[in-house]
C-alpha cells in the first residue's frame, strides 16, 4: 500500500468481521472507509510536507543548482504557505485554484559532510509546506546537464521503518568512479516531534536524535552493510548520490524517495520502456528484512518480487518502483519546461479501455506486452503543464519520465485517488452505506440521513461501480436493499424518488412482475444475481442502500 495507508489493517478487520457473521459492523466499517475525507488512504495528497534538497554537485559545474517545488492544488481557494529555515526569507504564501500547478524557487541544499568518519551530519536546511486544503508536492533539482525530480510524501503518510537498497554498480569512465567522490548516502527527514532514528546492519547500529523538521545524512560504506532504518516516529528516507557517474563521462545528482517497509511480499511490474537504450546497464535494487540484492533487468520477465524496497537503476536514474497493490485510478503529471516529458502507463491487459487524459479518452496507443505478467504498458507524450490521467473502471500504475541530454529522470506520478470512478478523478470518494435499521420503503427515505440519499442509478456505469464496491460484503447479510425506484399507483410507470427520468434499469430476468407483486424496487447483493433488481411489497422491512456521490477534481 502507499505510505501510511490504513487499508491493509482495515481489510483484515473486514475479513475477520465477515467470518464472525457480524454484517452490521462490517457495513459500518465500509462506511467509515469511504466517509473519511482527511487524507484518504492510498494517495499522495496532504496538508503538510517537509522537503529536503540533497547536495547536487553535477560535474562540479560552477553555477549552483536550481531547486524548486511544484505544488498542485486540488480545490479552489487553496492557501499554501512555504516556511524556509530560520534565518532565511520570510514565509511565502499563495492562493491557488483547483488543477493549478505553481513552481516555487527554493534556495536551500544539504551540503557535503565535513568528516567522513562521523556517523551522521545534521542540518536544519529543510522546507516546511502547509496548506489549508489537500495538495500535491513534487521536488525538482537541476544543475548543468543533471536533472532530478521526486514525489514528496505527505507528513501524515510517512513510515517508521525502511529497508536500505544495495548500492548499485559503478560505471567506470576515464579512470574515475562514483566511489572516488564519496559513497552513496541516506537522507533521513524528521517531519514531526523530536525523534530517535536507528540505522543498522548485521553488526553495526548507529543512532541519532532529530529535532522537528531536521534532516540527517549518513554514508553507506560497504563494510558496514547497513540494511534498515527504524524510527520512533515517522520519517522520510532518501537514497542517492550527489554526483553519480553517467556513461558519458559526466556525473549528476541521483536519488530516490524510499517507500516504507511492507509486511507482505509484493510484485513490482517493470515497464520495458524504463530500460530502453540502457538494457545492459539497467538493474533492480531489492531489499527486505535481513537481505539485499541486485538483479539485472530481464526483458523476458518484467516483474520482481520483494517484501521491501524495489528501485530501478540505470545511468542517471534511480526510480522507486510501484507494486501492483499500489496501483490507483487517478494521477497528476507535471511537465518540466524545455525537456522531453512522458507518462508511462502500466495497466492490466483487459483494462486498456477506460483510460482518460484530462477530459478526453486515451486514443489508440501502441501497447507493449510485459512478459510473465498480466500487464501491458505504453508511453504518452505530455504537453500540458499539468496533466491528469485517470481510469474510469480499473487501477493502473503511472510514472512521470523526463529526458535531458539523453539521460532519463523521473518519479512515480502522484496519486490523486486510488479508487476508480466512471465520472472522473475522485477527490473525495463516493459513500455507500447500508444502515442497520430495516423498514418499509417510505420509512427508509428518512433512514438515509444527512447528505446521504437512497441510491438512484442514472446509468449502467454507476450500477456496476456500486455493485463492485458492495461485492466485498456479498457473503454476509443483508441479501437485498431498497433503492429509490417505485411504481406509480396511478399509471403503473416506474419513477425515481427525485422524479429523475428512468433511462436505465437493471431488472433481473422476468422482473418486474405485475402491479400486484410489488410497487417498490429492491436490489440483490448476492454474487450470483449481480446486483439485479426486482419488485417487492413496499411495506416489507428491508434496509436501504444510502449513497453520496464522489467529489471530483475539475479537469482543465
Amino acid at each position: 500500500m502507499r505510505p501510511g495507508s490504513s487499508l491493509p489493517a482495515a481489510a483484515d478487520l473486514i475479513n475477520r468481521t465477515m467470518r464472525s457473521g457480524a454484517p452490521f459492523l462490517l457495513l459500518f466499517l465500509l462506511f467509515l472507509l469511504a466517509e473519511s475525507t482527511a487524507t484518504p488512504a492510498g494517495n499522495d495528497t496532504g496538508r503538510e510536507f517537509v522537503v529536503v534538497f540533497p547536495e547536487n554537485i553535477a560535474s562540479y559545474h560552477p553555477a549552483g543548482p536550481q531547486n524548486k517545488v511544484w505544488i498542485t492544488a486540488l480545490y479552489d481557494g487553496t492557501r499554501v504557505t512555504l516556511n524556509l529555515p530560520s534565518g532565511s526569507q520570510n514565509p511565502e504564501a499563495r492562493l491557488m485554484q483547483a488543477g493549478q500547478t505553481h513552481s516555487f524557487d527554493v534556495n536551500i541544499e544539504l551540503k557535503e559532510f565535513k568528516n567522513l568518519n562521523e556517523s551522521f551530519s545534521l542540518s536544519d536546511q529543510t522546507l516546511h509546506i502547509t496548506s489549508d486544503k489537500r495538495i500535491v508536492v513534487q521536488a525538482f533539482s537541476s544543475r548543468s546537464r543533471s536533472m532530478q525530480t521526486a514525489l514528496v510524501i505527505p507528513a501524515d503518510q510517512l513510515g517508521k521503518k525502511y529497508f536500505i537498497p544495495p548500492v548499485p554498480p559503478v560505471y567506470e569512465a576515464a579512470g574515475l568512479s562514483a566511489r572516488e567522490r564519496s559513497p552513496f548516502r541516506l537522507l533521513i527527514v524528521n517531519a514531526g516531534e523530536e525523534n530517535t532514528v536507528t540505522v543498522a546492519g548485521e553488526a553495526v547500529r548507529k543512532q541519532v536524535k532529530l529535532r522537528p523538521k531536521q534532516a540527517a545524512q549518513i554514508w553507506l560504506q560497504e563494510a558496514e552493510a547497513l540494511r534498515v532504518v527504524e524510527a520512533a516516529k515517522p520519517v522520510a528516507v532518501l537514497f542517492g548520490h550527489p554526483c553519480a557517474l553517467k556513461l558519458q563521462c559526466t556525473c549528476g545528482l541521483l536519488y530516490a524517495v524510499l517507500q516504507p517497509a511492507k509486511a507482505e511480499r509484493l510484485k513490482f511490474p517493470i515497464p520495458p520502456g524504463l530500460a530502453t537504450g540502457a538494457e545492459d546497464n539497467t538493474v533492480v535494487l531489492l531489499s527486505e528484512m535481513g537481505s539485499s540484492r541486485v538483479e539485472a533487468f530481464k526483458p523476458d520477465s518484467a516483474v520482481v518480487e520483494t517484501s521491501g524496497t524495489a528501485v530501478l537503476h540505470r545511468p542517471g536514474l534511480l526510480l522507486t518502483l510501484i507494486p501492483q497493490t499500489d496501483f490507483a485510478s487517478c494521477y497528476v503529471v507535471t511537465k518540466v519546461s524545455e525537456q522531453v516529458n512522458r507518462a508511462m502507463i502500466v495497466v492490466h491487459k483487459d483494462s486498456k479501455d477506460g483510460i482518460h487524459v484530462g477530459s478526453n479518452p486515451l486514443e489508440s496507443e501502441a501497447w507493449q506486452e510485459m512478459k510473465k505478467t498480466e500487464y501491458v504498458s505504453t508511453v504518452l507524450t505530455v504537453s500540458s503543464e499539468t496533466t491528469v490521467i485517470w481510469h474510469a473502471s480499473s487501477r493502473m500504475g503511472v510514472y512521470f519520465m523526463g529526458e535531458k541530454n539523453g539521460t532519463l529522470f523521473g518519479n512515480p506520478a502522484p496519486i490523486i485517488s486510488p479508487n476508480p470512478d466512471y465520472r472522473g478523478c475522485a477527490l473525495i470518494p463516493e459513500v455507500v452505506n447500508i444502515p442497520e435499521d430495516a423498514g418499509s420503503w417510505p420509512k427508509s427515505i428518512t433512514t438515509c440521513s444527512g447528505n446521504l440519499k437512497m441510491v438512484r442509478f442514472p446509468n449502467k456505469f454507476l450500477h456496476k461501480q456500486v455493485c463492485n464496491f458492495l461485492s466485498q460484503a456479498a457473503n454476509s447479510s443483508p441479501q437485498e436493499v431498497w433503492i429509490s425506484l417505485r411504481r406509480s399507483s396511478a399509471s403503473g410507470e416506474w419513477y425515481w424518488l427525485d422524479d429523475a427520468p428512468v433511462n436505465y434499469t437493471g431488472w433481473e430476468q422476468g422482473e418486474p412482475g405485475g402491479v400486484e407483486e410489488g410497487q417498490c424496487a429492491v436490489m440483490s447483493l448476492t454474487r450470483n444475481k449481480g446486483c439485479g433488481w426486482r419488485d417487492e411489497d413496499c411495506c416489507k422491512a428491508i434496509r436501504p442502500l444510502c449513497y453520496r456521490q464522489s467529489e471530483l477534481l475539475e479537469l482543465q
